[in-house]
This record gives structure tokens, C-alpha cells and sequence, in this order.
């Protein structure tokens, strides 16, 4: 037989395992201020690189960082991404000792149900815990830019303002999220974005201070197709993208795409609407030719596209 366990021998568990986690990450737990107001982050490197949330850093002319000891330092920005929302920012930690960092974990091993522990500094009270579970995962979340955030983690674990660009860890202390959102007016709606997304990012901004992506330089809203189109042209989709305008010598220019045509597939993927186009233009498109098919004036045709280097935003 299971051995039963009191309640208080479960909830001295549970305090254990929350401590623990605190006491592996917390010391890797700063805060940052910048002139436009403050936020979290995570040091993942004992010289001084950090992560945290684009929309905490963003147009910052003095970035500083506190660490739950109380010592400070001057930062700078090493590359931000509107897209996830992400930043990877570098403490000045010369003359200084290492800094403790925290140990990423694997977003994929994440399972729903598990106990998640929030660290930062919500409305300015530093080195904040919150706790709860992993509500969901695989969630999509609209981000700065506009475009889709996919496989954001959900939890109950309280975030506040001043909470973005910290850490959501496990009981272990892996840190398998980055908290960024909650919703106005709604309880226990929580996400972060998942670590193996801020990973790759954090990888691209170190090696290129960006986030390479393709486009092709049209701007588009999603859009039922009729029965009787989709039907006449044989088509398994219900909804494309309504091409609104075309910008001069894009990608789209050159392919001969048109003010009113209909995007249906980019190289045999179907799009059923802005966010599977804004999916599909990844950095190993930049350069490569694919078949574009289309509606225009209600029949199918195919273009091949050639999709370009998204400029950098200023």
C-alpha cells in the first residue's frame, strides 16, 4: 500500500522544494533599472550576460543592475528582439568577482501540473518569489512587434510589473521561462516565454546583436475565401492573406504579387492567415526562390518569390 502523508508533511515538502529553488536562482536574480523605469533579469553567464524582456530594456539610455546582495552596476544592451520579446543585456563586471548564474533548462521537459516558482522584482520589491503550477504550455501571445510568440508557457504563479525579464524556474532551480505577460483584470493568467526560445535568441543576439528573419514586403490581413472559390479551385483552405499593399522593390514587387491577390501557400505550406506567413519567412528563406500560390480574381495561380534579410528596425 501508498503510505499515506499528513498535510503538513506535504506542505513541508512543498516549502522545501520552493526554498530550495529560491536558494539555487535567487542570488542569479537582479534587478534592472533604466531611465524609462525597472524590470528583472537572469544572469546566465558568470561575466555578466543577462536576460530579460525586450520591452524592459527597449530605448533605454542607462541600463543598471542590482543584485539581491545590494551591489550595483552599469549595464549595456547586447541585442534585443521585438518579435519574442527577449534582450540579452551584459553587467559591467570588471574588478568584480563572478556572478552568480543561474543553470537553463529544457522547455520540452516541461510538463503541465508542475510546480513553477516565480523570482523578480514586482512595483520595485526586490527579489519577489511567487509559486504556483504550469497551467498550459504551447500558448501563442501577441508580441511587441505584432507577430505570434509561440510555445509561451502558462502559470499561475503571480506576476506584477517590475516581474518582466525574470526567471520562472523548477523546483530543481532549472530556469525553464522567462516571465513576460499577464492579462489585465484576469486572475492567475501568467506566461513566460519558454528557455528554449530565449536560448536560441540569446545565442543569435551575442553572435549577430539580431535576430536574422526573411520577409517579403507586403502588408496583409487574413481573410475568409468563399465556398464557391475555395471549391472551383480545388483548395483544402478557408482563409488566406488579403495582400493590402506591396512595397516598392520588395521581394514581393519583384515576384509580381498585386494589390488584392490572395496568399494561400509559401513553398507547399499553406497560410491560412498573417501569423502562418509571418511563421514560415525564417532566416534559411533569406535568398532561397519558393513557389508563392495565390488567388487572383478568384483563380488559383503560383509565383515564385525569392524572400529577402527583414531590415533591421531603428
Amino acid at each position: 500500500m501508498i503510505p499515506q502523508l499528513d498535510d503538513s508533511t506535504l506542505l513541508d515538502a512543498y516549502s522545501r522544494a520552493v526554498i530550495q529553488a529560491v536558494d539555487v536562482v535567487g542570488p542569479a536574480v537582479v534587478k534592472i533599472d533604466t531611465d524609462r523605469g525597472n524590470g528583472s533579469g537572469v544572469v546566465f553567464t558568470p561575466d555578466g550576460l543577462i536576460l530579460t524582456n525586450c520591452h524592459v530594456v527597449d530605448r533605454a539610455k542607462r541600463l543598471t543592475v542590482m543584485l539581491p546582495d545590494g551591489r550595483t552596476m552599469p549595464a549595456d544592451s547586447v541585442g534585443q528582439d521585438a518579435d519574442t520579446d527577449l534582450a540579452v543585456v551584459r553587467a559591467d563586471t570588471s574588478g568584480r568577482p563572478p556572478l552568480p548564474a543561474a543553470a537553463l533548462g529544457d522547455s520540452r521537459a516541461v510538463r503541465v501540473g508542475q510546480v513553477a516558482i516565480a523570482i523578480g522584482n514586482p512595483y520595485g520589491f526586490q527579489h519577489s518569489v511567487t509559486a504556483g503550477v504550469v497551467s498550459a504550455l504551447g500558448r501563442s501571445l501577441r508580441g511587441q512587434s505584432g507577430r505570434l510568440m509561440d510555445d509561451i508557457i502558462q502559470t499561475d504563479a503571480a506576476l506584477n510589473p517590475g516581474n518582466s525579464g525574470g526567471p520562472l524556474v523548477t523546483t530543481s532551480g532549472a530556469v525553464i521561462g522567462i516571465n513576460t505577460a499577464t492579462i489585465a483584470q484576469a486572475q492567475g493568467l501568467c506566461f513566460a516565454i519558454a528557455i528554449n526560445t530565449a536560448r536560441f535568441v540569446a545565442l543569435r543576439l551575442l553572435r549577430d546583436g539580431r535576430v536574422r528573419r526573411s520577409y517579403i514586403g507586403v502588408g496583409g490581413q487574413t481573410v475568409p475565401i468563399p465556398r464557391v472559390v475555395a471549391r472551383a479551385n480545388q483548395l483544402a483552405v478557408s482563409s488566406g492573406v488579403f495582400v493590402v499593399s506591396v512595397e516598392k522593390d520588395s521581394p514581393a514587387a519583384r515576384a509580381g504579387l498585386r494589390d488584392g491577390d490572395v496568399v494561400l501557400a509559401l513553398d507547399g505550406q499553406a497560410v491560412t492567415g498573417i501569423d502562418d506567413l509571418h511563421r514560415l519567412l525564417t532566416a534559411d528563406r533569406i535568398g532561397s526562390s519558393a513557389p508563392l500560390a495565390i488567388l487572383r480574381s478568384a483563380e488559383r495561380r503560383q509565383l515564385t518569390i525569392v524572400p529577402a534579410e527583414r531590415p533591421s528596425r531603428t
